[in-house]
């Protein structure tokens, strides 16, 4: 449940040691270091915070790990969902409340790489974030940077974090209207797509990515992602799946849409790579230079 929040395995604000999970975390009162502990033999979390915002996100830990997620009202339907259900039952759709932590990441990845996205992120949380406090310091744990920070970024370090002008335009103008953005916690999904996808440069995928972090939204689908229509096609008819067939196939699972994704690749994987890897584009600067 915390592993969507993980973006790449080199994320510098997510840290795993042993049984705990680390993040750094940008709240409305500040940066905080959060460590959740899952004790399974006595069904209990274990957590810990640091720092200005620690006891906001302490606050929002049972949120963040689902607790406000009703699946009173979700039907498997299909034999592979169903098993999906339950071997993973459990599983819950967690909210952060936290618009731009999760919008930030989610531009950077638009239309490129994952290789390309995460270490764009990196670059970004490296030269413009902050150590997280507390443990999380020592952890080399960080803060990702906030709106005031990310409106500042001139346009050729983006291009030198290997951030083009378009995502970084949206980027940036998002940043402008960082506070109304994060109003839009506890209103209707619909609503959210809405108000997010009025703003240049942010579609539905973009959109769908920050509705399943920051809001919780059990019915948001990342259609136009290079993976998941083609892995639910795979999973249930043995072929890929375009967009189109992903929403008809999901449609009878209205108010979560977004569960059944999830709950297939749980059960069934994701399907075969046999293809050949985009490659990264070679067009932008290289490094990074550190002033």
């Amino acid at each position: 449940m915390l592993a969507v929040h993980k973006r790449g395995g080199g994320d510098p604000t997510y840290r795993i040691d042993g049984e705990r999970h680390w993040r750094g975390i940008r709240t409305p009162q500040g940066a905080a270091t959060l460590a959740v502990e899952a004790r399974s033999g006595e069904r209990t979390v274990r957590a810990e915070a640091w720092g200005p915002g620690a006891d906001w996100v302490l606050e929002g830990l049972p949120a963040l790990l689902g607790a406000d997620d009703d699946v009173a009202t979700f039907e498997p339907r299909h034999p592979i969902v169903a098993e999906g259900w339950r071997r993973y039952g459990d599983w819950r759709i967690g909210r952060s409340g936290l618009v731009m932590e999760a919008l930030t990441p989610a531009v950077i990845e638009q239309r490129v790489t994952g290789q390309e996205a995460f270490a764009g992120f990196r670059m970004l949380v490296h030269r413009y974030g902050e150590r997280a406090p507390g443990p999380g310091a020592d952890l080399r744990l960080w803060v990702q940077p906030g709106a005031d920070t990310i409106r500042r970024v001139p346009s050729w370090e983006w291009l030198r974090m290997h951030v083009d002008p378009a995502r970084s335009r949206a980027l940036v103008t998002a940043a402008r209207v960082a506070d109304s953005l994060e109003r839009t916690v506890g209103l209707p999904g619909d609503e959210v797509e809405r108000r997010l996808t009025s703003l240049p440069g942010i579609g539905v995928w973009t959109a769908a990515e920050v509705r399943q972090r920051a809001h919780g939204d059990a019915d948001a689908v990342s259609f136009g992602d290079y993976h998941v229509a083609p892995d639910v096609g795979w999973a249930v008819a043995g072929r890929p799946f375009d967009d189109d067939e992903l929403a008809d196939f999901l449609e009878p699972w209205r108010p979560h849409r977004g569960r059944v994704p999830v709950l297939l690749g749980l059960a069934a994987g994701r399907r075969p790579r046999r293809g050949p890897r985009m490659a990264p584009r070679t067009h932008l600067p290289a490094r990074v230079t550190r002033g």
